[in-house]
């Protein structure tokens, strides 16, 4: 009889398990408003998101926050990685522009974190995306999250 009952309690723990691994694997999708499409990131970098004024006002803030770890011509060094070039922006490709911008609001710089205010990150953002060739604009990166995130890093014009 006890034998009995544990089989019957491990079938049932098994088909929980199974419910709740077929629920993980579903995505999860959010409700968009009545009569849109579920929001996708619309532009890209390639979009001239930044503005020459913008990107202007990151270069010094680059070289006073970022240059001593990223270096000042955005290589990278012993413990930070490269800012500019291929490897940069293939690590970037496929997230937004909300991803990079968490990151440093988060983390950066390494020996104060989440010192620069958002106006600050953007305008470093808009240096870095300079000096990677991505066009510039007639506007500002955004600073609000939600707009970030509908904006598509890309490696390659597509």
């Amino acid at each position: 009889m006890k034998t009995k009952i544990a089989v019957i309690a491990l079938i049932g723990l098994a088909a929980i398990g199974a419910f709740r691994s077929s629920l993980d694997a579903q995505p999860i999708l959010q409700a968009a408003p009545a009569g849109q499409a579920p929001a996708e990131p619309s532009r890209s970098v390639w979009d001239g998101i930044y503005s020459d004024e913008q990107a202007k006002r990151g270069e010094p803030l680059y070289s006073e926050k970022c240059a001593a770890c990223h270096g000042p011509d955005l290589t990278g060094g012993e413990m930070a990685p490269a800012l500019a070039g291929a490897e940069f922006k293939s690590n970037w490709s496929g997230l937004s522009m909300g991803d990079l911008f968490e990151r440093i609001r988060i983390s950066m710089p390494q020996d104060n974190p989440g010192s620069l205010s958002r106006q600050q990150i953007v305008d470093v953002l808009a240096f870095v995306l300079s000096k990677n060739d991505f066009p510039t604009g007639t506007t500002e990166i955004p600073r609000e999250g939600e707009a970030l995130k509908q904006i598509r890093f890309e490696a390659t014009k597509p």
